[in-house]
């Protein structure tokens, strides 16, 4: 019984392969099977009782095979099992790929130069190399076709076309990724979900100083348009991460609050402006108008239709009392 593989290499194969296998079809959730459920390693190590147990076995009917054999048996099996495995079909490719000449033929190959001792072989490029050689030949000819003759795409253009797919990409990763938001990037956030999530977290820290409705107590009050530090969400998510005036400011919150939970504070605190709080507080800095908001012409123009007829009543009375 002759094999090709021999056991140290064919156990171990057999072992893991089954602990593969254990592991893929048993659920255990983040941690291995083998360490989840300790009756598995009870299990692996029965495995690989019975494979050694299996190679005991056909190497005991091996040797009784073997002394049954006669003597000129024996040698043939002998001489079968000790000729070494040799990848002929892997030579066979190497020639069809090289058709290189064996040391025996090389004298049909051999050239008449001679340079002091040292013989030139006449052997054939490597048909490998020669097809390899025809496909840069077949690649010249399209590539030159298409973009220089048809026009099509050039660098220039491919360039934007990527960076435009990765900038994309990007904005898309920021999207979904809330935790790499910061005071250049964040954005008001109108989902109820984070509206909610928000005021539970001003529940928890802020009401200490701002009151549970914002009209303001340690704190100034938020739903005014008066701001300190500034208002919009820029403005609010920096005053919650770093904190405000130094010495009697509130505490910079970027150590206990995660960015998203940043956000969706300074969303709720936002939210709150224009309320009617319980006990307002007195207004403290200034009003802030946002620069990036779009001007209001039409309240202009209103404020001049309305400041224009009072101007005229004015007028028209001080013409009345100089007459009389």
């Amino acid at each position: 019984m002759s094999t090709r593989t021999p056991w140290w290499i064919r156990v171990p194969v057999l072992f893991f392969l089954i602990f593969g296998l254990m592991e893929l079809f048993i659920d255990s959730g983040d941690k291995p099977a083998i360490i989840e459920y300790p009756i598995t390693q009870f299990f692996m190590l029965l495995v690989l009782m019975i494979l050694i147990a299996i190679e005991l076995i056909l190497a005991s009917i091996e040797n009784i095979m073997f002394q049954t054999l006669s003597e000129e048996g024996k040698e043939r099996y002998l001489e079968a099992k000790s000729k070494k495995f040799e990848w002929t079909w892997a030579k066979n490719l190497m020639k069809r790929l090289t058709k290189s000449r064996s040391i025996e033929r090389e004298g049909e190959i051999i050239l008449d130069h001679n340079y002091d001792g040292i013989r030139e072989l006449d052997n054939v490029l490597p048909p490998w190399w020669v097809y390899l050689f025809y496909a840069t030949i077949v690649f010249a000819v399209v590539y030159l076709v298409r973009f220089h003759v048809i026009g099509d795409y050039d660098q220039e253009l491919e360039y934007e076309q990527e960076v435009a797919a990765a900038q994309q990409a990007i904005e898309e990763y920021k999207r979904t990724a809330k935790d790499l938001v910061d005071a250049s990037t964040v954005e008001y956030l109108s989902d109820e979900s984070d509206l909610a999530a928000g005021e539970k977290i001003f529940q928890a820290n802020c009401v200490v100083c701002h009151t549970q409705d914002g009209g303001g107590g340690i704190g100034p009050n938020l739903t005014d348009k008066y701001w300190i530090l500034g208002g919009g969400i820029k403005n609010v998510f920096t005053t919650i991460s770093e904190g405000g005036r130094d010495g009697k400011g509130m505490i910079a919150w970027k150590q206990s609050l995660k960015p998203a939970e940043m956000a969706q504070v300074a969303s709720y605190v936002i939210s709150l402006g224009g309320t009617t709080p319980a006990n307002p507080k007195e207004p403290e800095g200034e009003i802030w108008i946002d620069p990036d908001a779009p001007e209001d012409t039409n309240g202009t123009e209103s404020e001049t239709e309305e400041t224009a007829p009072e101007e005229m009543e004015q007028a028209a009375d001080s013409t009345e009392v100089a007459m009389k």
